[in-house]
């Protein structure tokens, strides 16, 4: 529905225009217009009104003082003009230097308000909207400005068999001073030579039709001018942009700018578009390097950003050997619920990536890196790029905050984390990091033992029923160097992981004491004093101080078990190690 109303396709500035005016349908290429019963003004189609009509691309017809004209895709520029090309001059732009603005007020305000034109943009078709209004408000000589892309990847035959190929051209975006002239087409020829080409401003200057083709020229849809000129924009951020320009003279054109470039009467208007090219160049360089940092934020740390960004980025991003501390995360039951929702598997997607946005925050807050995702679980390290003497603590501060933020929710039924648990494994060691893989991809990772222990104690808290595990070195890291107010730790046994003969001592990561947590400092030293009645075969002693833990702590579970299992009798030849057969 065309019209003024808020729910229809809405032309707010058209009086004329009821508030449902006409139907519009688009069917093979074509466009049906249907003027509607309540509809108060005539729609005017080939001169006349007409209530029902179609049209082919860039078809027109009006409605009170708007032109409606049909554009079909994007609108392809055209070779050229219908006027014999009188001269084609390269500015270079140390020639503009040189030269200052003979109304240099009104351009420099009108640049003043680029910056703020550019960041307020809510896309790119708002930006490119918003240029174009820029550059009829700073040019007051154009008649058309067009922003185009050349498409250096691409390539368009134009002529017969045997023509040299062209760069692919795309229509941005074009705007006229007089909409009511209609649809416009920049020369493809001289957006190629500047854009494609030279690189560099390129002005044409065409000669006019006669005068009785002009007169004719002024209602056609398309129009002529006499002088273009296409600026390049320089940039990652714009790459192939390019700012067109066009408007007539008032007299002969021969005359007008064939003169040198200072007395050029275009001289101003090359100038401000070249410096609105610099400007827009550089801030959407800004804006790609935002992006960027946007995206790295998520997998590093702000310390490590600043080495990243820093002129030794390459050179920091070598692989090398550090002392890291790694930590692996895995969601539980995650399996199990896939299968539950057969059907329904992008809303398990979506709850996935709820569950590894919780791990990767708390990675990054506390001075991590992510180092890799594996399906529905997390890698991050520490002590790369810069080497962080507080990783221990960092890294458990990251794994206590994954598990407070799963146990806060882990009730709700409403959320996207509900029934999901963790596991956790830590592990420290020597390590390779950096940028690890290929010539033709890599990625910032950690390569070495200390990342399978981790990966391994991860899937130990699954038998051994508690949400983080920690190997020896770090255990012994978080005693000497955590407050009682920060973490805790608990030495839960020594066991055999499945397809090992070494022997492991593992170490529960406690949260410090408080409202919400199960386990009292006591009880943690009644767990101990078991632990080492456990280890020398007095089962009896161990068993009692188990009991004396709470039944919600699943962690004393594995002592427990093992004893009942043996009937309170060490086996023969016992020495303290309890064999896991599963991984």
């Amino acid at each position: 529905m065309l019209g003024r109303d808020a729910d229809a396709w809405a032309v707010p500035w058209e009086p004329y225009l009821s508030r449902r005016h006409a139907e519009l349908t688009w069917r093979s290429g074509r466009l049906r217009v249907r003027r509607l019963p309540a509809a108060a003004n005539p729609i005017y189609h080939g001169g006349k009104h007409d209530d029902i009509f179609e049209l082919p691309p860039a078809g027109s017809f009006v409605i009170g003082h708007t032109l409606f004209t049909v554009a079909a895709g994007r609108p392809t520029p055209s070779p050229g003009h219908g006027g014999l090309l009188l001269e084609s001059r390269t500015i270079a732009h140390t020639e503009l230097e040189r030269l200052k603005f003979r109304d240099a007020p009104h351009r420099l305000d009108v640049l003043s308000k680029l910056p703020d034109v550019i960041s307020s943009a809510a896309n790119d078709a708002d930006l490119f909207a918003r240029l174009g209004d820029m550059l009829l408000a700073g040019v007051p000589r154009a008649d058309a400005v067009a922003l185009v892309e050349v498409e250096m990847g691409t390539i368009e035959t134009h002529g017969p068999a045997g023509t040299a190929p062209e760069p692919a051209i795309r229509l941005l975006h074009w705007d006229r001073r007089r909409s009511g002239e209609g649809a416009f087409e920049p020369s493809r020829r001289l957006v190629i030579e500047a854009v494609a080409n030279q690189a560099q401003t390129i002005l044409h200057v065409w000669s006019s039709p006669d005068a009785q083709a002009a007169d004719a020229l002024q209602f056609t849809l398309q129009g002529r001018f006499d002088w273009a000129f296409c600026t390049p924009v320089v940039g990652e951020g714009c790459r192939g942009w390019g700012l067109y320009v066009a408007g007539r003279f008032a007299g002969d054109p021969a005359s007008t700018v064939l003169a040198p470039l200072p007395a050029n009467e275009l001289r101003d208007d090359v100038k401000f578009a070249e410096l609105v090219a610099e400007i827009v160049g550089s801030l959407r360089q800004v804006q790609v390097l935002r992006e960027r940092q946007g995206v790295f934020r998520r997998f590093f740390s702000p310390g490590v950003l600043h080495v990243l960004s820093s002129q030794n980025a390459p050179q920091a991003l070598e692989p090398r050997e550090a002392d890291v501390t790694v930590l692996f995360c895995d969601l539980r039951e995650f399996s199990r619920k896939v299968e539950e929702a057969a059907g329904k598997l992008l809303e398990v997607l979506q709850r996935v990536s709820s569950a590894l946005g919780v791990m990767t925050r708390n990675i990054v807050e506390n001075r991590g890196a992510i180092a890799d995702f594996y399906g529905d679980a997390a890698m991050g390290f520490w002590g790369w790029p810069l080497d962080d003497p507080a990783k221990v603590e960092n890294a458990c501060r990251a794994a206590l905050g994954i598990r407070a933020a799963f146990d806060a929710v882990t009730t709700h039924e409403s959320h996207p984390l509900f029934g999901f648990k963790v596991g956790i494994g830590i592990a420290s060691g020597r390590a390779v990091a950096g940028g690890i893989g290929t010539a033709e991809q890599a990625k910032v990772g950690v390569f070495g033992p200390v990342v399978n222990l981790a990966a391994r104690l991860e899937g130990m808290t699954k038998p051994l029923r508690v949400p983080i595990l920690l190997d020896e070195p770090t255990a012994e890291l978080v005693r000497s160097q955590l407050p009682g107010d920060a973490a805790r730790v608990r030495r839960l046994a020594k066991v055999r992981p499945y397809g090992l003969e070494t022997p492991l001592v593992v170490t529960e990561l406690v949260p410090p004491t408080g409202p919400e947590s199960v386990l009292t400092d006591q009880h943690l030293a009644d767990y101990d004093a078991a632990l080492e009645a456990f280890l020398v075969g007095e089962w009896v002693k161990a068993y009692e101080l188990l009991h004396r833990l709470p039944p919600q702590d699943r962690g004393k579970d594995l002592l427990t078990g093992f004893i009942l299992q043996y009937n309170h009798t060490p086996p023969p030849n016992w020495d303290g190690v309890i064999p896991l057969t599963t991984k």
